[in-house]
């Protein structure tokens, strides 16, 4: 097949980056060919630019006719879009359409039911957004970037494209990471068609087992901020000094620091490099992935599964989805330190349960998360979305030679 993949940048390269390029590559090796559009927000640094890309996004002229150009020079089978935003706009749906293209689209995070993309602001939840059109609340609360302004263009680019139905009806398919994430979309603002909306979770590299004989200390690896739970697990860790290794960086550092200096049973590694985490996974007894919003997914719980390690993660989004509760890991009620603390000590207690747990971990990993597995997801996803365009011409013929 020939794939265009499209993809806007952020200043600071993400999970969103790492997924495309990981697809990207993964396309190619099995032959495809494909063409990467990229764009990125480094080249918005004026006020001026700023104040053109907040205007652009609703419709951004110079994206559709980047869009249109490569369409036209590749002749491409699908285009698979990422991330459209700022700079390329929802005008890449307009023109694969005009130029009867077949086009997916990844929902890698909620932008287009909350302005914060997290649905996560201000140390809380803000599921009344999910279901509001404009959600103008979180214009006055400053949902994006803490600003008035700037979460107003998101909000009214978003609204308006709902209104005009440019998601629901110029976007063959729509791709979520897990079937929690799916239902919330389905009962949300976006107001998708229900035969739209197709799972494919994300994947990893094989990792390899880890140590057969575990330590005893617990890992958390992540960005330090708030819907990431770090004040619950900080709470549970000061309920139950357990030994702790914390891996990141971000807003609430010099609180993992202080916490650390206050008890030594707690380790912050700071921000490390991909071997180390890795090295740290495969000698942890468990993962624990605290966090307190719907995450779209979690990638950091399929790298512990690879290694074969448990992860004890809250029940909601990504974690409540894939970590299942005795099976490769632990529950907890998100945001409630005593039942963390709680787990945490069942699997102190019971280095045997983390074992088998860590064993199913794995063999979860295997059946649903490597490359391989997920290639013939992806491939399946594009078939689809190609037979769907290709239905309504079929229908036309089939019609005007009398056929019904």
């Amino acid at each position: 097949m020939r794939i265009l993949l499209v993809h806007n940048h952020y200043k600071q390269t993400g999970g969103e980056d790492t997924v495309f390029f990981a697809e990207a590559a993964l396309l190619e090796e099995h032959g495809h060919t494909v063409e990467k559009l990229t764009f990125t927000n480094n080249d918005v640094n004026s006020i001026s630019e700023k104040l053109q890309a907040a205007l652009g996004i609703v419709y951004n002229p110079k994206g559709a006719r980047a869009v249109e150009e490569k369409i036209k020079e590749l002749r491409p089978d699908v285009v698979h879009v990422h991330n459209f935003f700022p700079l390329v706009s929802p005008a890449v749906f307009y023109v694969c359409q005009k130029l009867n293209v077949p086009v997916v689209m990844t929902l890698h995070n909620y932008r287009l039911i909350c302005p914060s993309s997290y649905i996560h602001y201000h140390g809380k939840l803000h599921m009344e957004n999910v279901h509001k059109i404009f959600p103008a609340a979180a214009i006055r609360d400053r949902a994006y970037r803490d600003s008035r302004f700037q979460t107003a263009s998101v909000v009214l680019t978003t609204g308006l494209h709902k209104l005009l139905g440019t998601f629901r009806n110029k976007v063959d398919l729509l791709i979520t990471l897990t079937p929690g994430a799916a239902r919330l979309f389905q009962d949300s603002s976006l107001n998708p068609r229900p035969e739209q909306l197709v799972v494919k979770p994300n994947f990893t590299a094989d990792l390899g087992l880890g140590n057969p004989e575990r330590e005893d200390y617990f890992l958390f690896v992540g960005r330090l901020s708030p819907e990431k739970g770090l004040d619950t697990l900080l709470k549970a860790h000061a309920l139950h000094p357990f030994k702790l290794k914390v891996v990141g960086d971000g807003p609430l550092r010099s609180m993992v620091e202080a916490h650390a200096a206050k008890y030594s049973s707690l380790e912050y590694l700071g921000y490390q490099k991909r071997d180390k985490v890795v090295e740290e996974l495969k000698s942890a007894r468990g993962l624990i992935f605290p966090s307190e919003w719907p995450e779209m997914f979690g990638m950091s719980i399929i790298e512990a599964f690879s290694t074969g390690t448990p992860v004890v993660a809250s029940k909601i989004g990504g974690g409540e989805y894939l970590v299942q509760h005795q099976h490769n890991g632990l529950h907890f009620e998100p945001g409630n330190a005593q039942d963390l603390c709680e787990k945490v000590q069942e699997l102190e207690r019971h280095a045997g349960l983390a074992a088998s747990m860590g064993k199913q971990a794995r063999q979860d990993y295997l059946e649903n998360y490597t490359s391989e597995t997920n290639y013939k997801q992806l491939v399946n996803i594009y078939q689809q979305a190609v037979t769907l365009k290709e239905k309504p011409a079929s229908a036309a013929v089939a019609a005007e030679a009398g056929l019904f």
